[in-house]
């Protein structure tokens, strides 16, 4: 009991000591911040007031009017190419990946079975054909025989009945021969089309049989050879105008980067409705593809060429925005952003004609849109930032020099100002 007060003495000091630390802490760090440097006060701006934006230029010139798709290569004829008949497959004489024309010899099957069958209905058929003339000769004679009322009208009838039933049975083997003509004929696969084979799926001495599905090899047509692509609705009536004006429409295959054309050719046909669940047309254009660039299945970016406006105005799709009041742009004048009602053409990709509200060599914002308002101050990017310290630094004065007399944060022609300490200015938004 007699230790309590300078216990209580020793706890007082270490709280003190505890704070007196805190106290030099909260000083070293506030001492040992760094200020922002020029440049960040120069993009941020007092309350926001400036924003960082890029621009470009409004230009004239020639505009193309294109549809942009990605489209299938596509061969006009593919063919699977199979063994009519049964067999020993006795030969390949093709080179997978080679060129072929419409009825080369591809391979051979097995021919003595169905020659053998051959040479067996020819026999029978030379027997039947022996058979029919002796009857024929005998009907003659009956014929003679008869009229001299030498024998019956029912002699000569049957001998006639037997000579129909020879000529018959005559025709029925005719009908086999050619047949097993045919058959034979069939171990020698041939090329049903001229085109462009593919790897063998099946080796010399194997036994196949007949219309296996499996097939031997496959051709595929590739001169000329097609690319399948869609059309959104919208660009509907602007192709099949210029589709039906008879000139043809050249369609380019690009590579994925879209850089490389890689091949050139023209557009033949248009499907006859719009499917439903897409919203698209599908197309057909056709490539000569001599040199073979173009393969099957391989997925190509399209461009088509409808027509082409002389002197058009044209800006970046991205610089155009849209409000309840229409479309718009930021235009920059005076490091300042103003928003300016534009009315919009014909779209070409990644540019849009103006047919009114700008002129050329007006600059519109590109980047930085989201925080722009009607009249804020900018910085351009690549502009002198000392232009915008300036303006920080310069306070009131250099503001009001510009403006009529006007500080930066006052509200000009009565306007309330807005949370960022500038005009409230009514948006398109």
């Amino acid at each position: 009991m007699n230790n309590s007060p300078r216990l209580s003495s020793s706890r007082k000091a270490v709280i003190w000591v505890v704070l007196l630390l805190l106290f030099v802490v909260g000083i070293w760090y506030l001492l040992g911040r760094t200020p922002p440097a020029p440049e960040q006060v120069m993009r941020r701006g007092w309350g926001g007031q400036t924003s960082s934006v890029r621009v470009v230029p409004v230009q004239k010139g020639g505009l193309d009017v294109q549809v942009r798709s990605i489209g299938t290569v596509t061969p006009m004829n593919t063919v699977v190419v199979r063994s009519r008949v049964g067999g020993v497959l006795d030969k390949i004489v093709f080179t997978e990946g080679s060129e072929v024309s419409k009825g080369d010899l591809l391979a051979v099957i097995d021919p003595a079975p169905y020659r053998a069958q051959f040479e067996q209905a020819q026999g029978q058929l030379q027997q039947n054909q022996a058979q029919l003339a002796n009857a024929k000769v005998d009907l003659s004679l009956y014929q003679g025989l008869y009229a001299e009322d030498s024998i019956a009208r029912q002699q000569l009838d049957s001998q006639a009945a037997l000579v129909r039933e020879l000529e018959g049975a005559n025709k029925s083997q005719q009908a086999q021969l050619d047949d097993a003509r045919l058959q034979l004929s069939w171990t020698r696969i041939e090329a049903p089309i001229s085109g462009r084979l593919g790897l063998r799926r099946i080796d010399a001495g194997n036994l196949i049989a007949a219309n296996d599905s499996e097939g031997l090899v496959t051709i595929t047509q590739t001169h000329p050879i097609a690319v399948l692509f869609t059309v959104s609705e919208v660009e509907v009536p602007a192709l099949v105008k210029a589709f039906n004006v008879g000139d043809s429409l050249r369609v380019e295959a690009l590579n994925r980067n879209e850089q490389n054309i890689i091949a050139t050719g023209k557009l033949v046909t248009l499907d006859n409705q719009i499917d439903t669940t897409t919203g698209t047309l599908r197309v057909r254009a056709e490539f000569e593809n001599l040199d073979n660039s173009l393969f099957p299945n391989q997925f190509v970016n399209v461009r088509l060429r409808l027509n082409s406006i002389a002197d058009a105005l044209t800006i970046p799709a991205d610089a155009v925005q849209h409000g309840s009041q229409g479309s718009y742009v930021y235009v920059v004048e005076d490091s300042k952003a103003y928003i300016r009602q534009i009315t919009t053409g014909i779209v070409d990709s990644d540019r849009v004609a103006v047919i009114d509200g700008l002129q050329a060599g007006d600059r519109v914002v590109i980047e930085g849109l989201d925080r722009l308002r009607d009249g804020r101050d900018v910085i351009v990017d690549g502009d002198a930032p000392v232009a915008a310290v300036d303006q920080r630094a310069g306070g009131a004065a250099d503001s009001g020099s510009r403006e009529g007399g006007k500080a930066p944060n006052s509200s000009a022609g009565g306007q309330r100002p807005n949370r960022d300490g500038g005009a409230a200015a009514s948006s398109p938004h």
